[in-house]
């Protein structure tokens, strides 16, 4: 008997080449942060640098997040994959130049982490609408799930392979393999068609200038209480997550005084964590009500995990809540992507996508600046033996270097943690999805 190959089938095979080409890439940008990670902190001994790092290279792209949906929409979404790719393997080389030639200084991270960044806001639309067209409705939450399952997988064998590799050939090394990444992935985009999306009402409403296109973004949230109000759930979760989790390599560093294998251990925790919440949420799908793996995923990942890598003091214990951390991230996103994936029309998510993640993140770089000045300015220092926190924390906490970031910790966890509770206690956002209707494509 012949088998015949349904379309989702085909799709499906599709996304997981695509996903693949992204996988090995990302890997290799793994590499590569954690290589400037521990550059970066032996010439400068700074939380607040490497919290300027990280947020030079997300703002960009939360903030053209608007600009680049419209655009999205608008072309070809491979060639906009393809050509986010080969930006951000550009930069790799700038780093890679300036490095042999003995030229790179703080400052060039900062402006390579947001050319990066720039390329990643237009990333995230287009693969997510990508995975729209090509992947049967039932499968989104699983789709996802696998794309957090190469994130977290990228996390575990980037510390081991980049230490390998930088005992061989140093720093260089480990960015010629992260260009060579790079090629993968557009090579595996170049062989894959992504069909355009039909047409919906919604889209044909959209249509107009670019301002007008930029703004529709907004209108289609606002007018829809339990989009919106899902959105400013995430808007605080994210400052202070984001406040925490960027601060796990300076706490580590600083605790070990700069043990690159004890920052290698604990970093392979949360991919590790990353790996099995990726793997759990592929196969299982989520939770009927996708909300439940919302809410609790932020509570328990903020509780559980952030809020005990802040009380930790040894290696083992910073690894168990990297674990947590991240475990339950990939189900809190994989259910949080599949509900907007099934209630916004395909022709309109590069639009709304967009907006969407700018209103949840753009706090994340204030967390990640905050979170770095208040370290120096302020907890650091209270938690020095002499400090003014020492006699009330110190028997909890410790003191000395490190102890006024788990301190930073604690907090950002117990915040982020009832922000995932407090959308049970509004219906807008709890009933969710039986408020608003699925799309019709």
């Amino acid at each position: 008997m012949t088998h015949v190959t349904s379309p989702q089938d085909s799709g499906f095979r599709k996304f997981l080449l695509i996903w693949f080409g992204q996988f090995i890439s990302l890997a290799g940008s793994a590499m590569t942060r954690f290589a400037i990670t521990i550059w970066a902190y032996e010439r400068t001994q700074s939380a607040l640098v490497l919290a300027l790092v990280a947020a030079f290279s997300f703002a960009p792209a939360v903030l053209l997040s608007p600009l680049a949906g419209v655009l999205v929409d608008r072309w070809d979404r491979k060639w906009v994959l393809i050509a986010s790719d080969l930006a951000a393997g550009v930069m790799t080389v700038a780093l890679f130049a300036l490095l042999l030639t003995n030229s790179l200084e703080i400052w060039h991270l900062y402006v390579i982490g947001a050319v990066s960044g720039i390329a990643d806001a237009f990333q995230f639309p287009a693969f997510s609408a990508a995975v729209t067209v090509l992947v049967p409705k039932q499968h989104y939450a699983r789709a996802h799930g696998l794309q957090s399952l190469a994130d977290s997988a990228s996390t575990i064998a980037a510390p081991v392979l980049a230490g390998i590799v930088l005992a061989l050939a140093g720093i260089e090394g480990v960015l010629l393999i992260d260009v060579i990444t790079f090629v993968f992935a557009i090579t595996s985009l170049a062989l894959v068609v992504i069909p355009k999306p039909q047409i919906s009402r919604e889209g044909a409403e959209a249509r107009g200038g670019l301002w007008q296109e930029m703004a529709y973004g907004f209108r289609y949230i606002w007018a829809r209480p339990s989009l919106l109000r899902m959105q400013l759930m995430f808007f605080l979760s994210n400052l202070f997550g984001r406040a925490g989790l960027v601060m796990v390599a300076p706490l580590i560093l600083a605790r070990t005084a700069g043990d690159e294998l004890a920052l290698g251990t604990v970093q392979a925790g949360l991919g590790m964590g990353g790996v099995v919440g990726s793997l759990a949420i592929s196969l299982w799908g989520g939770s009927r009500r996708k909300v439940h793996g919302i809410f609790l995923g932020m509570a328990l990942s903020g509780l559980l995990g952030q809020v005990l890598m802040g009380l930790g003091r040894a290696v083992p214990v910073w690894a168990i809540a990297g674990f947590l951390i991240f475990f339950f991230i990939p189900i809190l996103n994989a259910s949080n992507q599949a509900i907007w994936q099934a209630k916004v029309a395909p022709d309109v998510q590069g639009k709304v996508f967009t907006v969407r993640r700018l209103i949840a993140q753009i706090t994340a770089p204030i967390g990640m600046i905050s979170a770095g000045l208040l370290t120096e300015g302020v907890f650091e220092p209270a938690m020095m033996p002499d400090g003014a926190l020492a006699p009330l924390l110190g028997g909890i906490l410790g003191t000395g270097a490190g102890a006024g970031i788990g301190l930073l910790l604690v907090i950002t966890g117990l915040l982020a943690a009832l922000s995932g509770i407090s959308g049970y206690l509004f219906p807008v956002v709890r009933d969710i999805e039986t408020l608003l209707p699925d799309h019709k494509n």
